[in-house]
């Protein structure tokens, strides 16, 4: 039996968020789903694993909230469920950074498509002839799984880390188009409107992540798995675990 597997998140105001709780949970447990589920007033950030048509059926139920209809959501394959149990929890960030001046629910950093990163990996330049810089925002433990050939890196491991290692890099980013990534989006969202804040120009991120990278368009340009948070460990550019625990 094959399993479907889903990663999406959205940062949207969330008055309420002890309520999605507990309609998410009852949504998953109805569907037998398992995977994690978290939940603040930023937004929602949810893993999940579990038969197709119970997969959807959560997905036609999550939709009927305005907030979360037209999810963007990335799906893989895999023959087990490659999650134990359910968790679905309420948090202060659905993405653990401790900026209280970032909103992220209030407004998007510019996304990048993954056919245009595509275009451009092929020329090392933006539309505009600026020099292009790919932002890894994971840790290094994701990194050492793989990553896009050339990116810039980071020796951080918490994404909390992330301001004061990218200082290093202030003055050489100055005039280049940075492009940041992770591994479904929220990551790299969450880091561009730092940047822009922080005084980067020319910033971007990169919609849907690694994996809506390897969705549209395939691993061009990318060297290597890209690790996700299952007993999948990481994922190939054709979405499937090449790497076991």
């Amino acid at each position: 039996m094959s399993i479907l597997n889903i990663a999406a998140y959205r940062f949207v105001a969330i008055a309420d968020p002890s309520a999605v709780v507990a309609r998410v949970r009852a949504a998953c447990e109805a569907g037998d789903l398992k995977g994690t589920v978290l939940v603040a007033p930023e937004g929602i950030n949810l893993f999940l694993a579990g038969e197709g048509e119970a997969i959807h059926e959560f997905l036609r139920d999550l939709g009927e909230d305005p907030r979360f209809a037209g999810l963007t959501v990335k799906f893989s394959d895999s023959e087990t469920v490659p999650f134990q149990r359910l968790r679905v929890k309420l948090k202060r960030e659905i993405i653990t950074f401790r900026d209280e001046s970032l909103v992220p629910a209030a407004e998007r950093a510019p996304a990048l498509s993954p056919e245009r990163l595509q275009q451009w990996l092929r020329t090392g330049r933006d539309d505009a002839g600026r020099e292009l810089v790919l932002l890894d925002t994971r840790n290094r433990q994701e990194v050492a799984y793989g990553s896009f050939k050339q990116a810039l890196t980071l020796p951080i491991d918490k994404f909390t880390e992330l301001p004061e290692a990218l200082e290093a890099h202030r003055d050489a980013l100055a005039d280049k188009t940075i492009v940041s990534f992770c591994t479904g989006g929220i990551r790299c969202e969450k880091a561009a409107l730092w940047m822009q804040q922080a005084g980067y120009r020319h910033v971007l991120q990169l919609e849907g992540g690694i994996l809506g990278y390897f969705e549209q368009v395939g691993g061009e340009g990318y060297d290597g798995d890209c690790f996700v948070f299952d007993e999948r460990v990481a994922l190939s550019p054709a979405l499937k675990a090449r790497r076991s625990a």
